[in-house]
């Protein structure tokens, strides 16, 4: 078989049932499609179709609404390559449950008015650019002693340490970069266990906020830069790479890669990646690799420390 459709669900509410995998198989089957029986990778969790002379979209369109109204996800694609060999994430909203620039605002009483801004920019109706540099003038003459305290919000997006500690027992190299800020990044890194980091800064002057990011802005454009370098520096083919996350300045990493994994994502994203999560956790990234439930380094979860680094 030289492709696979895969039906996922969240772990925390498994749903997945052998009639809808028997459905999924019945609709490639009704297209003229040559399909194997399912093969389950994680009961009620995500179970494989394989299937020939079929294209991936054909799968996908016609599966879809076997599981419409249930909370399944669908993916399918070219069974060659599905390990992938390099993750290259996205932070805020995707490894982690905040957008921190948001809940900076909460500090100066404009919380909402900030997060009105990122929602824009991370649908792709404003450039990000110009909204970061919006958002943080108002943070103008914040005590930088708050991006410590901040910190202590953070929390984490379920399956994250999983995904990437699973990749990293396999060989894989996993890359942590984010339009958000290095004072978060860097504790993020250490925190899920990805091998490098980037961000963007913050100027500080006399211990306050400048209400200025450090130039170069880390983009869409960087994203996409960062994926092809590590992909280079790694050994590592471009379709052997994965990425993942949910706003537009992640989109061109998510076009570009092997495969790039929309994430609980804005509707302008989810509309234009080839794979989109709505509702299972990060360990669907895995699930969409063909890992079975037993290869799954646990995920402990945690809190953030409220300590500076």
């Amino acid at each position: 078989m030289n492709a696979v459709l895969t039906l996922i669900a969240n772990p925390a509410a498994p749903c997945l049932t052998d009639t809808m995998a028997e459905g999924a198989r019945a609709a490639l089957k009704a297209l003229g499609g040559d399909v194997a029986p399912p093969g389950w990778l994680a009961p009620g969790v995500a179970v494989d179709i394989a299937f020939d002379g079929l294209a991936p979209e054909q799968a996908e369109a016609a599966v879809r609404p076997i599981v419409e109204g249930q909370p399944v996800d669908v993916v399918a694609q070219p069974m060659a390559g599905r390990r992938k060999r390099l993750l290259v994430a996205d932070m805020e909203s995707t490894i982690i449950e905040q957008e921190m620039l948001d809940e900076l605002g909460d500090y100066v009483g404009k919380k909402e008015h900030i997060a009105a801004i990122t929602a824009r920019a991370m649908n792709g109706e404003i450039d990000f650019k110009g909204a970061l540099r919006e958002r943080v003038a108002l943070l103008k003459g914040l005590s930088a002693a708050t991006l410590d305290e901040v910190w202590g919000r953070a929390t984490l997006m379920p399956g994250a340490k999983a995904l990437v500690a699973t990749m990293r027992a396999s060989g894989a190299y996993c890359v942590l970069v984010s339009g958000g800020f290095t004072c978060f990044t860097g504790r993020v890194r250490d925190w899920v266990g990805f091998h490098e980091d980037h961000g963007n800064g913050l100027e500080i002057d006399g211990g306050v906020l400048t209400g200025r990011p450090t130039e170069p802005i880390l983009d869409r454009d960087s994203k996409l830069e960062a994926l092809l370098r590590y992909a280079g520096a790694q050994r590592v083919p471009v379709p052997e790479t994965m990425t993942v996350g949910d706003g537009a300045n992640d989109l061109p990493m998510l076009l570009a890669a092997g495969v790039g994994v929309a994430f609980h994502a804005k509707p302008s994203v989810a509309a234009q990646a080839r794979a989109r999560i709505d509702h299972g956790d990060l360990t669907a990234l895995l699930y969409i690799q063909g890992y079975r439930a037993a290869d799954i380094v646990a995920d402990t979860g945690g809190v953030a420390e409220h300590t500076p680094g």
